[in-house]
């Protein structure tokens, strides 16, 4: 007796067979023969072990290739893709951080697309240094005598420790041991750096006698770190930098100042809240200055070393520097960044991260109601969508509690029918993935950050809730 489990495997089509197809032929071209044979051999084995139950379906082959296609297009497209940032938070670190200009896109794609003189001295035509690039445009902005650019700000912070003091000690006050997202402490980074550090004063007072008190000859620098994401208020006590530089210079110590998000401009020009630059900083005594690329600078990922020329001499010359350089895309970056701010009249509208930060309530209010109509439509009768008041941060550790005023579009079930988190899933399903925030029983879609709005609004037909 024949069996037809066996006889419905036996009567599966031929891998041979299949690449002779129009339809097979159609996703070889889009993905290659390699790659499309390998996965009909999968797709098969899986299909054979399918029609061994009993109640299996028969085999349809017109199904079965309209499934491998869908397969292989979703398999095939980029994980890393642009998403529309609703959240609320302008330099958000899981979202890329800041936007940078059109400018440095364009150097970039030059620098990607043709060789380029990274370590090669034109002048002379004998090897050169990368950080060369882009140190002249630090120094002119920061004051700094010299600078060295490496991959973030926690290897700017390595590097600077591990240079000035290896197997010795740095005071830091109790109250800046910071941890920052992914459980990435200031601890550690000394710990890995090979310093050891001392702490001085209490969680919320820190004074200058405290610091003087735990001086001894293993003190090889003094530091102070940027609080970042948090802020201690109330009965509190901090050393002004101009002090703790005093302090380190009468004892012949280097001040280093880890300022975190490293502004280049007074942001009270453009009415948001005071942070400290790192000029100000080398102002106040500061001896080597660490800052971040990507967050309020509105750059690429890179952290930033500015300061007196004899220390950064010999940080660059630490043997680490190598592994923590920048490549040559993210000094063209850099550098097309930098360049902006020499022309600071035209900076509000040449840099995203200053424009997004700027941008008035009025201005996202009436955006808020020029969009409304199109999400409304493309949610339909289970939800309702209202224009509501809303509050932006400015993110990865700038300013914690400082907020914008903004608007969105708060969306809500209609009659408890719809539900918040399948609603987010299907947004960021969409082409652009649509990133909001569920708050307060309603997905809200902060729109300080909505650039290419046609764009946002032409993809909404496409949204499908799932109803499961």
């Amino acid at each position: 007796m024949v069996n037809p489990a066996a006889a419905a495997r036996r009567a599966l089509p031929s891998v041979d067979r299949l690449l002779g197809s129009e339809a097979v032929a159609v996703l070889i071209a889009a993905h290659g023969r390699t790659r499309v044979t390998a996965f009909l051999r999968r797709a098969l084995d899986v299909e054979r072990e399918r029609l061994a139950a009993p109640d299996a379906g028969a085999f349809d082959q017109t199904r079965f290739l309209q499934s491998c296609a869908v397969t292989l297009e979703r398999s095939a497209a980029p994980s890393l893709k642009p998403v529309f940032n609703l959240t609320g938070t302008v330099l958000h670190t899981n979202l890329g951080r800041a936007v940078m200009p059109e400018s440095a896109a364009a150097a970039v794609m030059a620098a990607m697309t043709r060789p380029v003189n990274l370590e090669f001295d034109l002048a002379t035509g004998a090897r050169g240094e990368r950080d060369s690039h882009v140190e002249r445009w630090l120094a002119e902005l920061t004051g700094g005598e010299k600078a060295v650019a490496v991959n973030n700000n926690a290897a700017a912070v390595y590097l600077a420790l591990n240079t000035l003091a290896l197997k010795h000690e740095v005071l830091v006050s109790r109250g800046e041991l910071i941890e920052i997202g992914g459980a990435f402490r200031i601890p550690d980074i000394m710990s890995r750096a090979g310093v050891k550090l001392v702490e001085v004063g209490t969680t919320n007072r820190t004074h200058l006698k405290d610091f003087a008190e735990a001086i001894t000859p293993r003190t090889a620098a003094i530091m102070k770190v940027h609080t970042s994401n948090y802020v201690v208020q109330g009965f509190t006590a901090t050393v002004p930098e101009s002090d703790l530089a005093k302090l380190a210079h009468e004892y012949n110590l280097p001040f280093i100042v880890d300022l975190g998000s490293g502004t280049l401009i007074n942001l009270e020009e453009y009415g948001l809240p005071h942070e400290r630059t790192p000029r100000e900083t080398i102002a106040d005594g500061a001896d080597v200055v660490t800052f971040s690329g990507d967050k309020l600078l509105g750059g690429p990922q890179a952290g930033l070393l500015v300061g007196r020329k004899d220390l950064m001499v010999r940080i660059a010359k630490n043997p680490m520097k190598r592994a923590l350089r920048l490549d040559k895309l993210t000094l063209t970056a850099l550098d097309a960044v930098l360049r902006l701010y020499l022309h600071p009249e035209r900076l509000h509208e040449e840099l995203p991260a200053l424009r997004l930060l700027t941008r008035s309530a009025g201005d996202i209010a009436a955006q808020a109601t020029r969009v409304l109509p199109a999400v409304a439509a493309a949610l339909g009768d289970d939800w309702k969508v209202e224009i509501a008041a809303c509050k932006s941060q400015i993110g990865s550790g700038a300013l914690p509690v400082d907020s914008l005023p903004s608007s969105g579009l708060a969306i809500m079930p209609a009659e408890k029918k719809g539900n918040l988190n399948k609603l987010a899933a299907a947004l960021r399903a969409l082409p652009a993935p649509v990133i909001g925030h569920i708050n307060d029983g309603a997905l809200m879609l902060d729109l300080r950050c909505l650039d290419h709005e046609d764009g946002f609004v032409a993809q909404l037909p496409q949204l499908k809730i799932s109803k499961q």
